[in-house]
This record gives C-alpha cells, sequence and structure tokens, in this order.
C-alpha cells in the first residue's frame, strides 16, 4: 500500500539546516573492504536487542542507547585499521593496514551484544536471554568461518576486541537502570499513570533513561524543549480539540487510512532507520568505513535525542491526551469540555512532552538526510512491526523523501490519541538538533 501526503512546510523547515555540511554518498574504492559484515552486524545487533524484555533494556529508549554503544564500537574497529580516516570515538589503537575489518566488525559487535545481553537486568522475566547468547555465538562463529585464518584475520578480531572493551568499559556505571526520574504530581497538567486490570499503576519500563551519560552531547538536558502550551491558552484549546476529534479510540473522525496509518507507526524507530540504512548503504555500494561512520553516527545521536528527550519528559511532566480530557474542568480554560470515559486509541506509559517517537526518528533522519539528501532516487521501503496491524493490513510501505514519513509522523501520533501536536513538533526539533550537534563534534573526517 503506497500513500501520499503533502509535506507540511514545517516539516520541510525543521531539518532545512540538516543536510548543511553533509556528506554525499560515495561508492567504496576498489582497494577498500565492502559493507557487508557491517550491515550484516548491524542487521544482528537490532534483531537481538530488539528482543530483550522491556524493562530489562528493551524499551525503546534503552534499546536506542543499546544499539548505540553497539555501533560505536564497531565504528572504532573498522576505523582503526589501514589509513585512519575519521577520527575516532574511544578507540585510539592502530591496528595493521591489511588487518581483517570483517573480523574486527564482527568481534566489536558479538562482544558488545554478548556483554548487554548476559549483564541485562532481570526486572521482568526474561527467558529468551540463553537463546539469544547462543544464537549470537552461532552468528560469530560463522562470521569468523568465512574469513582465510591467518595473522590478518588475528589482527581484525583484535582491533574488534579493543574497540568493544573501551565502549564497555566507558559506558560502565554511565546511568543505566537508575533510579526513576518521576516525582509523582496529581496537580492539573502533571502526567499520572493508567490503571492495569489489577489496579496496579502502569510505569515507564526505563525511567532512568533521561540521567544516562550521553554519547555525543554535552548533557542530557542541552537541547531543552520549549515547555507544553499553557492551560489556559487558545493554543492549547486548539490542540486540545485537535486529539479530541481525531484520537479516540471509538467515535473519532479520523479516516480509515489515518487509523491505518497511526496502527502502523506503532513500531520501533530503531529497527525502522536502521533498515532503511542498510537498504541505501547497499544500494550506493558504501564502504565498509564509510557504513561504519554513518551506522555510528545515526545510533549514537540517536541514543542522545532519547537521553535528552526522556530527561524532558519527566522535567515537563506533562499529562497525557486522556488525563487532560478527562479532567479539563482543572485546566482554568473555558474552551475546553471534559468528556468522561475518553480513551485514545493507543496508550504509553509516559509523559507527553516531548513524543519519544518523534526524537528517536527526527535524529536518525536527520543523519541520513545529511548522507544521502532528503529525495531517494528509487525511495526506500518501511517495513512496520506493529502488532496492532490486521494480517490483512500491508506491512511495508514505499517513501521518495525521508521529509515524507517525518510529517506524517506528527499526525500519526496525533491520530493515536498520543500526544498533543506541540510535543510531536517540538520533539522532532530536538531530534534535529542533537544530531546536528553530534555530527559537526564527532567522528569528522581527517587527513583530507
Amino acid at each position: 500500500m503506497r500513500i501520499r501526503r503533502s509535506i507540511s512546510l514545517l516539516a520541510v523547515a525543521l531539518f532545512a539546516s540538516a543536510a548543511l555540511g553533509g556528506t554525499a554518498a560515495m561508492a567504496a574504492p576498489p582497494d577498500e573492504a565492502d559493507a557487508t559484515a557491517v550491515a550484516h552486524w548491524n542487521q544482528v545487533a537490532a534483531t537481538t536487542l530488539a528482543a530483550v524484555p522491556g524493562p530489562d533494556g528493551g524499551a525503546p529508549p534503552a534499546f536506542q542507547i543499546n544499539m548505540g554503544m553497539t555501533q560505536g564500537a564497531v565504528y572504532d574497529a573498522v576505523n582503526a585499521i589501514g589509513p585512519k580516516r575519521y577520527q575516532p570515538y574511544l578507540l585510539t589503537q592502530r591496528f595493521g593496514a591489511k588487518a581483517s575489518v570483517d573480523a574486527a566488525a564482527a568481534t566489536a559487535a558479538y562482544e558488545v551484544l554478548t556483554a548487554l545481553v548476559s549483564t541485562a537486568p532481570t526486572r521482568a522475566p526474561f527467558p529468551g536471554r540463553d537463546g539469544l547468547l547462543a544464537n549470537l555465538s552461532t552468528e560469530y562463529a560463522a562470521s569468523l568461518a568465512g574469513i582465510t585464518d591467518d595473522a590478518f584475520k588475528r589482527q581484525g578480531v583484535a582491533a574488534g576486541h579493543a574497540a568493544a572493551e573501551a565502549m564497555l568499559d566507558a559506558r560502565a556505571d554511565d546511568g543505566r537502570f537508575g533510579p526513576s526520574q518521576w516525582v509523582p504530581d496529581m496537580s492539573p497538567g502533571h502526567w499520572w499513570p493508567q490503571l492495569n486490570a489489577n489496579g496496579d499503576q502502569i510505569l515507564d519500563p526505563t525511567p532512568w533513561v533521561g540521567s544516562v551519560e550521553p554519547f555525543l552531547i554535552e548533557s542530557p538536558s542541552q537541547f531543552r524543549t520549549a515547555p507544553p502550551l499553557e492551560l489556559t491558552s487558545p493554543e492549547y484549546a486548539a490542540e486540545y480539540a485537535e486529539v479530541l476529534a481525531l484520537g479516540s479510540a471509538t467515535g473519532s473522525t479520523r479516516t480509515a487510512d489515518q487509523t491505518y496509518i497511526a496502527k502502523w507507526w506503532q513500531s520501533a524507530p530503531i529497527l525502522t532507520w536502521n533498515d532503511v540504512a542498510r537498504q541505501l548503504i547497499e544500494r550506493n555500494d558504501l564502504s565498509a568505513a564509510e557504513s561504519a561512520r554513518l551506522l555510528a553516527l545515526q545510533n549514537l545521536s540517536a541514543a542522545d535525542s532519547m537521553i535528552n528527550c526522556w530527561n524532558d519528559k519527566y522535567h515537563h511532566d506533562f499529562w497525557r491526551p486522556w488525563s487532560a480530557i478527562s479532567r479539563a474542568l482543572e485546566d482554568g480554560n473555558t474552551a475546553t469540555d471534559p468528556v468522561t470515559g475518553w480513551t485514545a486509541l493507543i496508550t504509553a506509559p509516559y509523559p507527553d512532552h516531548p513524543s519519544g517517537h518523534n526524537c528517536n526518528d527526527a535524529a536518525h533522519v536527520t543523519i541520513l538526510r545529511m548522507h544521502f539528501g532528503d529525495v531517494i532516487d528509487g525511495g526506500f521501503e518501511i517495513t512496520s512491526f506493529s502488532g496492532l496491524l490486521t494480517s490483512s493490513e500491508e506491512k511495508v510501505r514505499s517513501f521518495d523523501s525521508f521529509s515524507e514519513p517525518m510529517a506524517e509522523l506528527i499526525d500519526a501520533r496525533i491520530w493515536a490519541g498520543l500526544h498533543f501536536r506541540h510535543a510531536d513538533v517540538q520533539a522532532q526539533l530536538l531530534g534535529v538538533n542533537v544530531a546536528t550537534y553530534g555530527a559537526a563534534h564527532a567522528l569528522q573526517a581527517v587527513g583530507r
């Protein structure tokens, strides 16, 4: 199913500055290693980390942090071999010019992923842990088996091990799995959790993310978003009316296509944009070095966007539409009328502002646009892994530009009843700012 919508000027403007200073996609020179191993282990990483239970580190913001660690290590391993192309992230040690890049990429990814899976705290049952570790061992053995067993292979393994070790050492005691940031406040405008069937509060599985040490930006609050709209303002009343009409689980004014799109985007951005990156890496025949850098900038920036986003969420502590609509008599705004029993099409267990999905998408897309431009010749495909889609609904959709899905995402989260528009717009600004800063200050080309 191919859906086309007009691109809002706002969404285009959000990304206009991101392309400045970007590098064009270039085919790998014939003497450079290709991206096969880098892309393969990116896919292994995404599949593995997505299978970790939410409270144990598999929820989207923590998943993205883990992905950033993995891709940062792969980048350092590949970048440490041969002529020095880019600034290292952590690893300053250099390895032989003929060391196996494939062995380096596989080893770095394997060791970081194995450490993340094996040490993930069991805050929720994790029956699949042993299976994930066994699969990683199988994948790693297969990768090494395809490489000639010589000194160059051993040098590549050493580079990968050094990069993984540097990453794991750097991220020890970085704030992951720390205390919750939430300070309960039942005042109007503040977030309050919903209850499950047993009457228990449904809480954020990873409320610690906003206190994690960032990878590329200077602090978890460096790019603080503008605050939520004042409850008594006409702007708030207008956004209230919009989500009231479009976001309800039943009786909304959404079209069938809008309902489908809202459900379709209930899929992890990490899976979406890493897959798109792999498509474009292959199509443009990028080298291992360029691909490792692209995926590292993409995932390190996206990890920082989630850290800053989650810091903002609990700083602003703004209520979700379902609380706002049921408690409208408390907001002091004569233009908002309460609707008892109003429920959203989709819900989430953390504050509204800014939108986590849009924070994450915008960071990924900013890096991709810097490298490939906005309009993509031949387009690209996105596969949704949303569990809300029926078997008859299309999972794969095609887009011609990055601006197109980003414009759609702002509306999709309103159609889902998840956010006020301001939360979506501010989230995309945050993601652009974080990624633009990261790309300007890290992993820069050298000696050119």
